[in-house]
């Protein structure tokens, strides 16, 4: 299987930054057919860290997720995706292992799409608060206690 890549916000090169935002947006925003604004100023931080694998032949991104630096301390995983073609592949397993290791022991958060709920429960998320609607899509706040 493919070596995963990681870039901060500034280190990633244009091309990067397009195949992101285009996985993004394909699934997001085309198959969920959710339109809202993908593009929310926190992807270019330095404090931001960016985690994918390539698609095929180089061609694109099967999958990604970005970690965010929240002003609590803890650390926000967001915009968990993979690609239709890459589903049952266990990437997206593969992308949250990698981004706990990042994380370290710190806490981390994350809002989940409710069916989703199983899938980041496996990696120590417990849900917190109630469901909630974002853009007509319904989550959950899902919280991983830093580890001591």
């Amino acid at each position: 299987m493919t070596d995963l890549v990681t870039r901060r916000g500034p280190e990633l090169t244009a091309a990067e930054l397009y195949d992101l935002l285009r996985l993004r947006v394909d699934v997001f925003v085309v198959e969920q057919n959710c339109p809202y604004s993908e593009l929310d100023g926190r992807d270019l931080l330095p404090t931001t860290w960016h985690l994918w694998a390539p698609g095929a032949d180089g061609d694109g991104v099967a999958g990604c997720l970005r970690v965010l630096a929240e002003p609590d301390g803890a650390a926000r995983v967001g915009r968990v995706v993979t690609a239709l073609s890459a589903r049952g592949t266990g990437l997206g397993a593969r992308l949250m292992e990698a981004a706990l290791e990042h994380i370290g022991d710190a806490e981390s958060v994350l809002d989940a799409q409710t069916y989703a709920q199983p899938f980041y429960a496996r990696f120590g998320y417990e849900p917190e608060g109630d469901e909630f609607d974002e853009d007509g899509i319904p989550h959950i706040t899902m919280r991983r206690k830093a580890c001591s």
